[in-house]
C-alpha cells in the first residue's frame, strides 16, 4: 500500500501584499477577494 504524506509550509510563507499584482490584473481575483473580505469581515 503506497504512503501519502501532506506537507504544508507553516507560518510564514506569507508576506504583505503578495498578492497585490493579480489582484490588480485580474478583475475576477479581486472581486473574489472583495467577496471573502466581506464575508470575513476583516481584509485578506
Amino acid at each position: 500500500m503506497p504512503r501519502i504524506a501532506f506537507v504544508f509550509p507553516g507560518q510564514g510563507s506569507q508576506t504583505v501584499g503578495m498578492g497585490r499584482a493579480w489582484i490588480d490584473e485580474s478583475p475576477a481575483a479581486r472581486e473574489t477577494f472583495e467577496a471573502a473580505d466581506a464575508a470575513l469581515g476583516f481584509d485578506l
